[in-house]
């Protein structure tokens, strides 16, 4: 039996953040401490807290994308900074910042300006001023409202588009705070097709130049799935590792442990080379790695 979810008609799209400020007091998730402190802890240190920062790899892979893609695309309209717009940009934000598609094209130029200034800091070593603009990277995220709101409902034809004054979880009544007064149920919250949202099957061609990004999502359904696996994104990266909203990568040793067996084994031998260099020691190492995760290793 279909279980539907509790949204509602699709609404009129907010005004359109015209600074990075007024975007990120949007969608900050400080909001939620009062009553969700201990997850919001876990998330704080998650990737998602710093999705556009990343480890920090990711702020300056944007700038490559705008300086070895866009500006060298002959169609793209983008020869100076100055020509970025939302749209641009969300060739990367789809995933690393989705609620970009409500702000202002100012906004995005603001983004590019913001990475390229702390990217300067770094190179003149004025650590003070790397922390202050690290700190408004970083206040662009994927917070608890992207995924409890703007994200949460998948299927709007049957379950109905994410209305602005509701928390989407698993439960439903009201909710304790001034915005957002009510709580509904997003059936697929917890099923690996939620996060196949942005970690999905490859190429985005909704965009007039598709880019390819994460695939874990279609590597999960075909190669894990599709042989008898039936294990979710959340039971892995939530549950089993005790992680929780703290989501974490290949960096994280949780992560590692979860997924490889590593064997090696390694010998000692001599070999007779030839007359004029004779015996020589040499080793011969065997390294075995089994990949026991959902999905192909590396990928995003």
């Amino acid at each position: 039996m279909y279980s539907y979810g509790a949204g509602g008609p699709k609404t009129e799209p907010p005004p359109k953040a015209k600074t990075i400020a007024e975007l990120a007091e949007r969608y900050d998730s400080s909001r939620c401490i009062d009553c969700h402190e201990e997850v919001h802890d876990e998330w704080s240190e998650s990737l998602h807290a710093r999705s556009i920062l990343g480890s920090p790899r990711t702020a300056p892979t944007i700038i490559t994308a705008i300086e070895k893609g866009l500006k060298l695309f002959p169609y793209s309209g983008v020869k100076e900074d100055s020509d970025i717009t939302v749209e641009h940009l969300m060739l990367c934000m789809k995933c690393h910042l989705p609620q970009l598609d409500e702000a202002t094209d100012d906004v995005a130029r603001e983004i590019v300006a913001t990475i390229r200034g702390w990217q300067q800091a770094y190179r003149d070593e004025d650590y003070d001023k790397v922390d202050e603009l690290e700190e408004t990277i970083a206040s662009l995220n994927i917070g608890c409202m992207v995924c409890h709101n703007k994200v949460a409902l998948i299927h709007k034809y049957a379950d109905g588009y994410p209305q602005p004054d509701t928390v989407y979880g698993s439960q439903e009544g009201d909710h304790e705070d001034e915005e957002y007064v009510k709580m509904a149920v997003a059936p697929a919250l917890g099923e690996s097709i939620f996060c196949g949202q942005c970690h999905g099957h490859g190429p985005n061609f909704e965009f007039d130049h598709p880019s390819q990004c994460a695939t874990a999502y279609g590597s999960y359904l075909f190669a894990y799935v599709a042989h008898g696996g039936n294990e979710s994104c959340q039971e892995c990266h939530m549950e089993k590792s005790e992680l929780g909203h703290n989501m974490q990568s290949y960096r994280d040793e949780t992560m590692i442990e979860m997924a490889f067996d590593v064997k090696v084994e390694g010998r000692s031998l001599f070999w007779r080379k030839d007359k004029t260099d004779g015996v020589l020691p040499i080793g011969v190492i065997d390294v075995e790695i089994y990949n026991k995760t959902g999905h192909a290793i590396p990928d995003g």
